[in-house]
């Protein structure tokens, strides 16, 4: 497999220094991308760069993951407009662990050539004090150097500190202290990334004379240029605790036409005949959406699980009329409440849930005018079969059958097609 033309593609090679493709086809290489602590898990936009390292290491190429439990104590200026807020040094160790943890998922650690690492940039800059970082890196970058990169023209009007100023030789010497100690000669990243990465291959050529290779993959944006991986409510993250397995498969699944074949080549294995077959097929039959599906069902499985994945799905039918009680019943709590995130939910203590005499009577009590306004409209509705709880169907207004509470507290009221509310009996 040739990495670069794997990348090239897949649409996910943007920056390229001259050299990199003719030395990766010649020499086993080792390379690199960094991720920033600033987070306890990372997000499907840190996805794209995660796939860089997997593809190397498809390649024969060894991989290494830097988490930066130094550089994340300051904070890296490109993207951002305005100054980063430190973290605590125990927070940082807590999303150093996270993230090491996810990375696990997709790249090879075992013990052997191509194996991949996880080194962390704290190990080697607490040992540096800072005149002894000035005067081994900072005279080696000049400063028109350093104002020439993007992270820092975009910046100047607002204002940037030293600190952030100096993120880039941070990042320099990160790739000179790999390249001198685990033989790395390739760092890559977003495109964002390109201006960091570059000061480090320059640092490398004077401090050393040596040579060092950067790419860079383009950031993932959707149709309208705006970021990938934003939903309503902030980053959809790889984390089950932060962003369900339910909702993660929802995002993807919830992808536009315009990005399905983009996204599928970025964050799948998907090869070029069996991705022409696939998109025919959508084609054909867009409303199915087969292509999203294939997206949703890979990138769900490989970042949680199969039994996630199952559940995912089992939780979409439940919205999409297809699911049973028994269906609802296999739902752990927290999927059952991503499913239903934002149902109005009412309360019921276990004592008025005994006293119920039937259907009507039970919905009465609960509803407060948000079901029903009064006992002959719930009534009414009952009788034509307009409502199901647990999603089984009642049509008999006077009678009470045995309900079974989901996760031993929860019932669902369906009231037509598309109204659900959530009962919790306390």
């Amino acid at each position: 497999m040739n990495f670069i033309e794997e990348l090239r593609w897949r649409g996910m090679l943007q920056d390229i220094t001259p050299g990199t493709e003719e030395f990766t086809n010649k020499n086993k290489i080792a390379g690199y991308v960094g991720f920033d602590p600033t987070a306890s898990s990372l997000h499907i936009g840190n996805l794209a760069t995660i796939m860089l390292l997997v593809h190397l290491q498809r390649a024969g190429h060894k991989p290494f993951a830097l988490v930066g439990g130094a550089t994340g104590m300051i904070g890296d200026p490109s993207g951002k407009s305005e100054e980063r807020k430190f973290l605590s040094e125990e927070t940082l160790q807590a999303n150093l662990l996270g993230i090491k943890t996810q990375l696990m998922k997709f790249l090879d650690f075992s013990e052997k050539n191509n194996g991949a690492e996880i080194v962390n940039n704290y190990d080697w800059f607490k040992e540096i004090g800072f005149l002894g970082f000035l005067r081994e890196v900072g005279k080696h970058i000049t400063i028109s150097y350093m104002l020439a990169k993007d992270s820092v023209t975009k910046r100047l009007e607002t204002g940037i500190s030293f600190t952030e100023f100096s993120y880039q030789l941070l990042q320099g010497y990160d790739f000179f202290h790999l390249y001198t100690q685990k033989n790395v000669k390739l760092q890559m990243g977003g495109s964002d990334q390109w201006g960091n990465i570059t000061t480090g291959t320059e640092l490398i050529r004077r401090k050393s004379d040596g040579e060092a290779f950067a790419l860079t993959c383009p950031l993932v944006t959707k149709a309208d240029g705006s970021k990938f991986g934003k939903s309503e409510s902030g980053n959809v993250w790889l984390d089950p605790k932060m962003t369900s397995p339910y909702k993660f498969y929802q995002f993807w699944l919830g992808v536009a036409d315009s990005e399905v074949e983009k996204l599928l080549k970025t964050f799948t294995f998907i090869e070029a005949e069996t991705l022409s077959s696939l998109l025919n097929e959508h084609h054909q039959a867009p409303h199915l959406r087969i292509a999203q599906k294939y997206l949703a069902e890979d990138i769900t499985k490989r970042v949680h699980s199969a039994h996630d994945l199952q559940m995912a799905i089992e939780a979409s039918d439940i919205l999409f009329g297809k699911g049973t009680t028994e269906t609802l019943s296999k739902l752990d709590e927290a999927t059952f409440l991503s499913v239903f995130d934002g149902v109005p939910q009412i309360l019921l203590s276990k004592e008025e849930f005994s006293q119920t005499k039937n259907i009507t009577d039970l919905l009465s009590i609960v509803s407060q005018n948000q079901i029903f306004t009064s006992k002959t409209e719930a009534r009414k509705m009952i009788a034509a079969g307009g409502i199901s709880i647990n999603k089984e169907k009642y049509t008999e207004p006077e009678s009470m059958p045995r309900l079974q509470t989901l996760n031993d507290k929860y019932l669902l009221i369906q009231k037509g097609k598309k109204n659900y509310y959530l009962i919790l009996i306390t």
